[in-house]
């Protein structure tokens, strides 16, 4: 594995999303001087919550899996995860709904989910996920500490025995046919195959092998941390400055000082120098480049991710039907993938994500019901729709979408507080304004996706969803510990 040389004592983190403070904990696990730069007020990036009038709101991710990554961080520095955090396993990880008015809740217990398949589709389906399930398992196996958990210098490196142990178990294949493999019900195979959109990936196209998103969600579960999803971050940075480090939030790094190929110091939007032996760029890959004041040197254009509308609101009373996570999937599930990531137009059908905290977390309603929606959008540039003439008219169109869809007196009663299209994603510093960054197609998969060592400039290495591993919370907290693995040649 090729790391930062020369001797490297101190090290600037910029960015304080889970990504930068994944990096800045294993970096002071290893002996190293460590500052973070923050430009907003609050750490957490895609993953924060917001206050507002009584109540709060999670502002980005919203589903936390993996919490073992979280520990690893906090371990670096000799902390213990559930001294800082008090997480819940949420059981169901969600409730899905179907366009034909079935319900599944998605339990992550082996035999409790294989009785809730059984009541909706019978015995056949339930011995298939069974069967399902231990592929899912298989794979996760195969992939996690190399191909998900690696660092990679080059293509050569994919050269290794679980590669032939991937192909065996047909990662190489498409994920939607693998999945029919085992399933035959129509609704069950969605539960288990829509994961990899938010990957950028129509789950039909996608390769097998992100059937690793599937085992995250549905076999290792999904947790929720009390207080919203703003405390993880809040929590990975008071263990960073209780190890030593010195987080500065408010603080926006302007552009970074180089002599011959390697970064000296990071100046300030206030004009201040802070001088550093190397730095983790653990932001948006073109404000990277940016700050480098360097292009990012690939043949073909960078693919982004479908995007999302997302609504935040509240409502005076609840629904039963919503759980912490209800899934409310459309009728038309092929044509949706086609319409968000190819043909650029929102979905005809849509099939959304909608998330009541408060079904786990009361206090944090103020006496109300905290609900957001989430409905996949094609990116800025894949689609070309007018958000500031459509994003009124769509979001009366989702709330009316899911009072039909059995939330008798939603649009009457659901407020909206607001409304975020991928413009907004634009706004707040997201490329393609979509939150969920690079796509993973093959050519930006493993050692084809960006790397986090940059080519040109010795000291420098980047962290977060545009490099590798990828998408989403377990991706981006593996990233920020490759990163710190770059310099300290620790992994």
């Amino acid at each position: 594995m090729r790391t930062v040389p020369g001797r490297v004592e101190h090290v600037v983190v910029v960015g304080a999303g889970l990504a930068g403070l994944s990096a800045a904990l294993h970096l002071l696990g290893a002996g190293r001087r460590v500052t973070v730069l923050e430009r907003a007020d609050h750490p957490g990036g895609r993953v924060g919550t917001r206050e507002r009038d009584g109540w709060s709101v999670d502002t980005g991710a919203s589903v936390l899996t993996m919490p073992d990554l979280l520990d690893e961080a906090f371990a670096a520095v000799g902390e213990r995860l559930a001294d800082r955090l008090r997480l819940v396993r949420l059981d169901p990880a969600y409730r899905a709904r179907f366009a034909d008015g079935s319900t599944l809740p998605v339990r992550t217990d082996a035999a409790a989910m294989e009785a809730e398949i059984r009541e909706l589709a019978g015995p056949r389906e339930a011995a298939g996920y069974r069967a399902l399930r231990r592929w899912l398992t298989e794979l996760y196996a195969a992939q996690r500490e190399h191909f998900i958990g690696g660092n990679f210098d080059g293509p050569r490196d994919l050269l290794r025995p679980e590669l032939a142990r991937l192909a065996a178990l047909g990662g190489f294949g498409r994920l939607g046919p693998r999945i029919a493999r085992f399933l035959r019900d129509d609704r069950v195979r969605r539960v288990f195959s829509f994961q990899p959109l938010y990957a950028g990936l129509d789950p039909m196209r996608a390769l097998a092998a992100y059937g690793v998103i599937s085992y995250m969600d549905t076999v290792a579960g999904v947790y929720y941390p009390m207080g919203g999803m703003g405390t993880v971050a809040a929590a990975m940075a008071g263990a960073a400055e209780r190890a030593g480090a010195t987080v500065r939030l408010g603080t926006t790094a302007a552009w970074l000082e180089r002599v011959s190929g390697r970064v000296r110091a990071v100046r300030t939007a206030a004009g201040e120098r802070v001088p550093c032996d190397a730095v983790v760029l653990a932001t948006e890959l073109d404000t990277a480049y940016r700050l480098l004041g360097m292009r990012p040197r690939r043949v073909v254009p960078p693919r982004y991710s479908p995007s999302a509308v997302l609504l935040h609101g509240t409502a005076e009373r609840g629904w039963p039907e919503l759980g912490h996570h209800t899934l409310f999937f459309g009728g038309a599930w092929r044509r949706t993938f086609a319409e968000i990531t190819r043909e650029g137009t929102l979905m005809s059908d849509p099939s959304l994500l909608v998330t009541r905290p408060t079904a786990t977390d009361p206090g944090r309603g103020g006496g109300h019901e905290v609900i957001s929606v989430l409905a996949p959008a094609p990116n800025l540039r894949a689609g070309r729709v007018d958000w500031a003439r459509v994003g009124p008219a769509y979001r009366a169109e989702l709330v009316a979408t899911l009072a039909g869809r059995g939330l008798t007196g939603f649009a009457e009663r659901f407020a909206v507080d607001e409304v975020v299209t991928p413009v907004g994603w634009a706004d707040r510093g997201m490329t393609a304004g979509t939150p969920f960054s690079l796509a993973h197609t093959l050519a930006q998969t493993g050692p084809f996706r960006p790397a986090n060592l940059v080519r040109g400039v010795d000291n420098a290495v980047l962290a977060g969803c545009g490099t590798t591993p990828g998408v989403g919370i377990p991706p981006v907290l593996i990233s920020g510990r490759l990163a710190a693995a770059r310099i300290t040649g620790g992994y």
